[in-house]
């Protein structure tokens, strides 16, 4: 089944192009990662979604249901952590939990939705008083009262110290673990890394890459890193594994060599180092989803 169907949306306000022909699906079930530079349009896509802003063309689906003519029935079925979050009026945490659980048509357990995103402390103080966090914390847990089918997640660790990231994180794996779909765009790579099927990246209001990451590495031909150890490195070796097609950059660092390459190039660049020395240790890192989004982006953050 899809949860979430983009067909050819666009939206534009005046002579400005947020979002430009953008096909998208997303399974039900899977947790994806929406990814760009500031202004790419991650947060206008998930304004369509929860008909707060309207498309100038194209549509927008969730469950099968179109996003702004079934707009309630989305809602019910949705939890939200949107960005520039606020809290609302004097109502303390409790009472904002109630109100989503209300708000979804739903049933629940109050005290356990605040024990589960670490606010339980504080639930009857006013949010107002709460720090910046908290607030984030109690957001989350307004979010995933009433075990939504779907979860749309602006931003979700702003905020957040790296416990809350971490909690964050494990709530996300465990609404995943219990059916739900989770979409979420995020500046933290690392945490889009950690917990998602796949990603997809919009640059400039389009959408420029969708896949897993083990599989937009490959494609995008992103630089790893081999770390090669010898007794000494080999006097040549560093011009000759340069000339290797695929790698970026060689430096020695004492008695290892730290060559910067594609995946592609790694067995190459390995077989030129058995060839000239008697070669120690191996590691072997991957590109990082940063150098991925970054071939992707032109170097947008």
């Amino acid at each position: 089944m899809t949860a979430i169907k983009l067909d050819d949306l666009t939206k534009t306000y005046g002579d400005v192009t947020a979002l430009q022909n953008v096909d998208l699906t997303v399974a039900d079930g899977e947790v994806f990662g929406f990814l760009g530079p500031n202004g790419a349009g991650k947060s206008t896509t998930i304004d369509i979604l929860l008909d707060q802003v309207r498309p100038t063309a194209g549509s927008a689906e969730v469950f099968g249901l179109d996003a702004q003519a079934d707009s309630v029935a989305v809602r019910e079925r949705t939890g939200v952590l949107p960005d520039g979050y606020g809290t609302l009026g004097v109502m303390t945490g409790r009472e904002h939990v109630e109100f989503a659980f209300e708000a979804k048509n739903a049933d629940g357990d109050v005290d356990a939705v605040l024990e589960r995103v670490g606010i339980a402390h504080a639930a009857d103080r006013k949010a107002t008083a709460y720090s910046k966090g908290m607030a984030q914390r109690l957001m989350l847990g307004m979010a995933v009262a009433g075990e939504p089918d779907l979860l749309l997640l602006d931003e979700p660790t702003t905020g957040l110290d790296p416990n809350g990231a971490r909690r964050m994180r494990e709530i996300v794996e465990a609404e995943r673990d219990r059916g739900a779909t989770v979409f979420f765009s995020s500046h933290i790579l690392e945490q889009v890394e950690a917990v998602c099927d796949r990603v997809g990246i919009l640059n400039q209001g389009r959408l420029v890459a969708v896949d897993s990451i083990d599989d937009l590495r490959e494609t995008a031909g992103s630089t790893g890193q081999l770390r090669v150890s010898f007794e000494s490195v080999p006097d040549g070796l560093a011009d000759a594994v340069a000339s290797v097609e695929g790698v970026a950059s060689v430096t020695a660092e004492g008695t290892d060599l730290v060559v910067g390459c594609e995946d592609g190039a790694k067995a190459a660049v390995i077989n030129r180092c058995f060839e000239a020395g008697t070669v120690r240790d191996v590691e072997t890192t991957e590109a990082s989803l940063e150098d991925i989004f970054v071939s992707y982006t032109g170097g947008a953050r």
